[in-house]
């Protein structure tokens, strides 16, 4: 049986962190697929958690319980995350956006967010929004 990936955006852990609309999209995610984030996005999530008095260790086994796995954001990832720049600069898209979107077309995977403005991309990800 083939794998399938799914890219989460900061944006989709925190939903499910924190319990808000869409995280029940991003759990049946989880359920049928092998989540990915990658570094950067990791290290948003992290910044929110850090904000809110839960410590970095409580978060990444939280995440390694429900099965998301870090991806290192290589060499590779800052290029295509650098590209994305200019395809993505209209909609306002900060670095971390474009690393998640990276990620998902290097794997060529969907990418779960709660960003409404990824939904009008034409990028060649496929971009599922939580709600």
């Amino acid at each position: 049986m083939n794998r399938r990936f799914i890219t989460l955006d900061a944006s989709a852990v925190l939903a499910l962190l924190f319990r808000e609309p869409g995280s029940e999209v991003v759990v049946g995610y989880l359920n049928d697929y092998e989540a990915l984030i990658s570094t950067v996005n990791l290290s948003e999530v992290l910044v929110k958690q850090q904000e809110i008095g839960v410590p970095h260790e409580t978060t990444i086994s939280y995440l390694q319980l429900m099965g998301v796995h870090s991806i290192d954001f290589t060499t590779e990832l800052a290029i295509l995350a650098g590209l994305l720049r200019i395809d993505t600069k209209q909609s306002g898209l900060s670095f971390g956006d474009r690393a998640c979107l990276a990620l998902g077309k290097k794997l060529g995977c969907p990418v779960l967010t709660a960003d409404r403005s990824w939904a009008s991309l034409d990028i060649g990800v496929e971009v599922v929004l939580i709600r």
